[in-house]
């Protein structure tokens, strides 16, 4: 019952909170690009604020000291809403890579088309990933880091892998590095619930991928080393969440 109440006092926080940044960002209409990006991060670091006095669910991020400086291809696991708002707390300029549907949403969609967000068209075929390519590549020559979901959408923390070959295009195009991410943000966020479980979400940062391998030897080495850390980051949260009942 008590995790249920903080589920529902949480919710009620995180959308008033959206609702209250939504307001705060109009100025940013007028200002360069940065600004709502600014904002965005303010956002992502009170939610993770009110996660942790709400429902006691704490953030330890592993390898920070592994994020390189400057233009970047930043690769994650994504298994819940959490890392929508979390992981752009992490970089100095982020960017996302994010459905064309969302970019309808009035205000929030507004908002994401002057943080200048990379939109995609899901069933565009050749052609959208082509043009999603060629404006990732032009954010990420601005010195920003781009973050992509390789599976295209959450997974249930354990769920099997079913990565986009997208990624590599992606790779390829940009000629940087790529940061892998693995977590464990599922087990205590789940996706398609409200319930929020209290403990410790794990976001391991890997070794970074350096530009010009192989395609094929590429997503190879980005499933392989997110997956791997991924499953011990979910045994190591599991452990966590049976010692807590």
């Amino acid at each position: 019952m008590l995790i249920l109440l903080r589920s529902i006092a949480f919710n009620v926080a995180f959308y008033l909170n959206t609702a209250l940044w939504l307001v705060l960002a109009l100025p940013t209409f007028f200002m360069p690009f940065w600004g709502i990006v600014e904002i965005a991060r303010l956002w992502g670091k009170i939610n993770l604020f009110l996660l942790r006095v709400i429902c006691g669910i704490k953030v330890e991020i592993r390898g920070r000291e592994k994020i390189p400086h400057g233009p970047l291809l930043v690769a994650s696991k994504h298994q819940s809403a959490w890392e929508t708002f979390a992981l752009v707390t992490l970089f100095p300029n982020p960017v996302f890579i994010l459905k064309r549907e969302l970019q309808w949403i009035p205000l929030f969609g507004w908002f994401t088309i002057k943080g200048r967000m990379v939109p995609v068209d899901r069933g565009g075929g050749a052609a959208a990933l082509r043009a999603m390519t060629a404006r990732a590549r032009h954010e990420i020559m601005q010195s920003r880091q781009l973050i992509i979901f390789p599976e295209g959408t959450r997974r249930a923390a354990g769920a099997e892998p079913r990565y986009k070959y997208g990624v590599a295009h992606l790779y390829k195009g940009a000629g940087v590095p790529c940061l892998p991410i693995a977590l464990n943000s599922g087990l205590f966020w789940p996706r398609r619930t409200f319930r929020r479980f209290p403990g410790t979400v794990i976001v391991e940062i890997l070794d970074p991928i350096p530009p010009g391998l192989d395609e094929d030897v590429f997503f190879g080495r980005l499933q392989s080393g997110i997956e791997t850390a991924t499953a011990r980051l979910i045994e190591e949260g599991r452990r966590e969440l049976d010692k807590s009942h």
